[in-house]
Order: C-alpha cells, then sequence, then structure tokens
C-alpha cells in the first residue's frame, strides 16, 4: 500500500491535538491525526476534565437534597444513591463529547487515525490491524500527561490508584486517603465526601493547592473542613500498600493509617516515553518535556509539541490556545498565547478561580499594588442562591492602576473569572473594569465592587 502523504499528522487525539487538527485543516492543510484510543478527547474528555466535573455536579446535587434544600422550604423524603446511575450518566457525557470529535473531524476534513506513533518524520503508525505509513511534512506532538506516581506506593488501579481508579469506584469507600492536596485530589475528594467518604488528605507542603493565591487557599481549606475532610499537611508517604481488603498507608512520623482505598493524585508528568523522540534527537528537558521555541517547534525542524508535554500550567484550554497557535504557524501565519491571563479552577465548592499574579507573586517581584476586596454576602444573587460564602480579590498596579490578578472564591467563581481574563488580555485598569455597568442581581457585580474598592469608590462593601 503506498503511503498517506499529508502537510500535517497531529499525534494525540486530546484538547490540543484534535484542536490543532481542525485549525489546520481549516487553514487548508491536509491534516491527519493519530490517537492510539478509540475515543478522540484525550484525558480531558476521557478520564479528566469532564468526567470529574460530571461526577462533582452529580455529588453536590447528591448532598444539597440531602441537607441543604430545607432552606429553601423544599421538604423531601428518604434520599439514597444509585452509585450505578451516577457513573452511567458520567460516560454518556463522556461518550457524547468524545463522539462529537468524530464529528467534527469529518466536518473538517481530518482524517483520524486510530493508532501509536513508533517513529517521527515518516510516521510509522501501528493499528489494531496492521501498519500504515504516514508521510507528513510537519509533525506536533499533542500526547499530553499523565498521573504521577510515587515511590513504594504499589498502584493496584484499584484500592490503590489514580484519578483515573477514582472516577470509576463501584462503591463508596468508608475511608478514603488522598495523597496531595491539589486540585485534582480536592476535587475528587470532595466527590466521594459528598457520597459519605471519610476524607483524610495528606500532603507534603504546609499548606493546599500549591500555586494559588495563600488567602484563597486558606479559606478553601477552612471550608472543606467544614464539609467534613481532614487535612495533614506537611505530612510525608513513606509507602502504601494493599493488606487484604485494606490499604495501609505508612508515614515518615506517625502511625500507618488504614483505608478502603488511596487515591494517588500528586500530580502530572508528559507522557512523552515510547514515541522514538530520542531517535530523531527531539531535546526534552530534565523532567521529560519536550523543549520548544516560541513557534512551538522543536530542535528537530518540522516537529512541533504543544499542551501538557511541553510543560508550563497543564491545563486544557491552554493546549487548546497552542494547538490553535501552532497550526497557525504552522500555515505561514502568526500564532500567540497569551500566557499572562490562562485562568485556573478548582471546581470544588466553593469553586476557586484565579488569572494573573497572585498578591505572594507581586511581593516577590517588587511590584507595588493596591488591593480591592467584596464579600459575596455584599451581593443579592449571592444571597437568593443561599451561598454567601467567599470573595473576589482584585490586584492592580499601584502606579498605572492596570488590573495584575483576579482571584475569586465562592459560587461560580469559574464563570466569572472568564470577565476578568478578558479585561486583563485588553490591558484594562480597575477603573475601566469599574465604568462598565454590571447587570443587578448578578455575581458578576461583585467584580465591578472589588475593582472599585481599589480606589476607595465601592459603594455596597
Amino acid at each position: 500500500m503506498a503511503n498517506e502523504k499529508f502537510d500535517l499528522a497531529v499525534v494525540g487525539g486530546g484538547p490540543g491535538g484534535y484542536v490543532a487538527a481542525i485549525r489546520a485543516s481549516q487553514l487548508g492543510l491536509r491534516v491527519a491525526c493519530i490517537d492510539d484510543n478509540a475515543k478522540l478527547g484525550g484525558t480531558c474528555l476521557r478520564v479528566g476534565c469532564i468526567p470529574s466535573k460530571a461526577l462533582l455536579e452529580s455529588s453536590e446535587r447528591y448532598a444539597e437534597t440531602r441537607g441543604a434544600l430545607g432552606d429553601h422550604g423544599i421538604v423531601v423524603g428518604d434520599v439514597s444513591l444509585d452509585l450505578d446511575k451516577m457513573m452511567a450518566r458520567k460516560e454518556g457525557i463522556v461518550d457524547a463529547l468524545t463522539g462529537g470529535i468524530d464529528f467534527l473531524f469529518k466536518k473538517n476534513n481530518v482524517t483520524a487515525i486510530r493508532g501509536r506513533l513508533s517513529a517521527p518524520g515518516t510516521v510509522v503508525v501501528d493499528t489494531a490491524d496492521a501498519e500504515r505509513v504516514v508521510e507528513a511534512a510537519n509533525v506536533i506532538i499533542a500526547t499530553g500527561s499523565r498521573p504521577a506516581s510515587l515511590a513504594n506506593v504499589e498502584e493496584d488501579g484499584d484500592r490503590i490508584g489514580n484519578s483515573t481508579a477514582a472516577l470509576s469506584w463501584d462503591e463508596v469507600p468508608s475511608r478514603l486517603v488522598v495523597i496531595g492536596a491539589g486540585y485534582i485530589g480536592l476535587e475528587l475528594g470532595s466527590v466521594w465526601n459528598r457520597l459519605g467518604s471519610e476524607v483524610i488528605y495528606l500532603e507534603a507542603l504546609d499548606r493546599v493547592l500549591p500555586g494559588m493565591d495563600d488567602e484563597l487557599a486558606a479559606l478553601a481549606q477552612r471550608a472543606f473542613r467544614k464539609q467534613g475532610m481532614a487535612f495533614r499537611l506537611s505530612t510525608f508517604v513513606k509507602s502504601a500498600h494493599v493488606e487484604g481488603d485494606k490499604c495501609s498507608v505508612e508515614l515518615t512520623d506517625g502511625d500507618p493509617i488504614l483505608a478502603d482505598r488511596v487515591l494517588v493524585a500528586t500530580g502530572r508528568i508528559p507522557a512523552t516515553a515510547g514515541l522514538g523522540l530520542d531517535e530523531i534527537g527531539v531535546e526534552l528537558d530534565e523532567r521529560g518535556f519536550i523543549r520548544t521555541d516560541a513557534g512551538f517547534q522543536t530542535n528537530v525542524p518540522g516537529v512541533y509539541a504543544i499542551g501538557d508535554c511541553i510543560g508550563g500550567a497543564m491545563l486544557a484550554h491552554k493546549a487548546s490556545d497552542e494547538g490553535v497557535a501552532c497550526a497557525q504557524v504552522i500555515a505561514g501565519g502568526h500564532g500567540h498565547v497569551d500566557y499572562g491571563v490562562i485562568p485556573a479552577i478548582v471546581f470544588t465548592h466553593p469553586e476557586i478561580a484565579s488569572v494573573g499574579r497572585t498578591e505572594e507573586q507581586l511581593k516577590a517581584e517588587g511590584i507595588d499594588y493596591r488591593k480591592g476586596v467584596a464579600p459575596y454576602g455584599a451581593s443579592g444573587r449571592a444571597r437568593s442562591l443561599g451561598d454567601t460564602s467567599g470573595k473576589v480579590k482584585v490586584l492592580a498596579d499601584a502606579e498605572t492602576d492596570r488590573v495584575l490578578g483576579v482571584h475569586i472564591i465562592g459560587v461560580r467563581a469559574g464563570d466569572m473569572i472568564a470577565e476578568a481574563g478578558a479585561a486583563m488580555a485588553f490591558g484594562a485598569s480597575s477603573e475601566d473594569i469599574g465604568h462598565v455597568v454590571h447587570a443587578h442581581p448578578t455575581l458578576s457585580e461583585l467584580l465591578h465592587e472589588a475593582a472599585l474598592g481599589i480606589t476607595g469608590r465601592a459603594i455596597h462593601t
């Protein structure tokens, strides 16, 4: 069979890869997207962002039905959990979205190849049936990342496992130990806590949510403790293994902890092994990330890389923007990603959202700034929702008034952060945000109020 010829071969069908493939095709390139999974969408759609948010939503509704609905005058009888149905709903959402990528590929004339890359350059793809040889003038590596593991923690994929395992447990563990208090551990721990698990976090650092604003992280931990989750900070795990139907977690200091299940949530590492990158001389850094220049090209001409496998914020929306930018560069145009305004969101309750620099970063950089804060309790919309815990914080340059960071903890913070990101992308000042009329009653008024607070003009706080 003759070699299949393309202008671009994208390796990886996740939010970076499939977006790059579609954009490149829109620009007139003949594109193939190679992925070794039957379902396109990568970690995000299959075993990450989407299924975890489905379970977060379902578990929050379950917890609300059991407790908070009475405050609204809604009286319910006995409430029970159908975990199988909850999991089926999650899988239905995943199937709909991954199937949607197949439709988008057909619409945009992208050739989807199910298989695994075995050698870049002239791309050899090992499919289920046979070997296909794809010739492409350019290759984008978009293979993403995978969960990090810990030495001496014996993962069996069931009792002791990573985030993928925790998305599909068939029963609610009585006691769950979560190793790591970053956003992945906090989100999945929240799911199982709401469904009835006793959740204990073991975190090596002296705080939760490393990299997030210190004040918001402290408020979040306080809220999680009120929900019944326990935290042991500055705690190091020596080992973990399965003993019968229990798990034993040994610490460097203190007695072992017995649990029904253990979730290892200690971050993610690049999925660059086994791609044959060393065979063609693609440079990796000391942590295994692919080195690229400002145009996403590696040291090997014609080989590009985007997303988690090149480092930076390991976020789906960052990978997607890089995919668009990289495709445009390959097509002979211009591609740009504004890394200073990439939002980060933790979909717990309360939600936590951040864009730009934190107070700690501004202090470390010696930047003089002013701060405006608006508490959720000042919002009529928050009161009507029955959730007034949280605040919005706006940080602006003391001299120019340009907004440098926005940090929100509270209900629907993830939706509110978009306005802040857009304002910052266009170089807005706090005064600019203050001049924009915000609809009443909405939560967005809190951003308006916090911006006004920077210059002492807040009305409602």
